[in-house]
């Protein structure tokens, strides 16, 4: 499954309001709850289930890339948002430098293997230096899907599909 498959226009924040940490990963979640993609209980479990995953190490992978993640038992099927901050974030990340873009995502605990294949295939992907330009340069929901489908893992030649198992 590609990443753009786990999102809808409805999934992206092209200005996120938050400026900083935690408040931006609420956010995030406030959006998903919103779409009725979180309800009631399940939402204060994801954010109980984040706040601890974030005390343990910041989620910041650097190259202004942040993917907060958390399991749930309460949901079905794996649960993304994604956010762009023009300005930056301080998000204690590995470089030190401001996040621009978050990844969210929730996954089944009954999935549990799947989430560091998505680690991966996230990380990889956002590794590009083309990739995060374009993504900065997006000016509409529909064209992050768009770049986030193409994928490409290298900047020039051809492309190359990432898959998240």
């Amino acid at each position: 499954m590609k990443l753009a498959s786990l999102l809808t226009e409805q999934q992206i924040i092209l200005n996120m309001k938050a400026d900083e940490h935690w408040a931006a990963i609420v956010e995030l979640v406030e959006s998903l709850d919103k779409q009725g993609l979180l309800v009631g209980e399940e939402k204060d479990a994801v954010l109980i289930a984040l706040q601890k995953r974030e005390d343990q190490t910041s989620t910041g992978i650097g190259s202004g890339v942040a993917i907060p993640h958390a399991f749930s038992d309460k949901i079905e099927n794996v649960v993304a948002m994604f956010g762009r901050s023009e300005e930056g974030i301080e998000f204690e990340a590995l470089d030190n430098a401001p996040v621009k873009f978050i990844l969210l995502f929730i996954v089944p605990k009954k999935d549990y293997h799947l989430h560091l294949q998505t680690l991966a295939a996230i990380a990889k992907m956002f590794n590009n230096c083309e990739i995060r330009k374009q993504l900065e340069q997006a000016t509409s929901a529909a064209k992050v899907l768009e770049i986030l489908d193409s994928n490409p893992s290298r900047p020039q030649g051809g492309r190359v599909t990432q898959r998240l198992y």
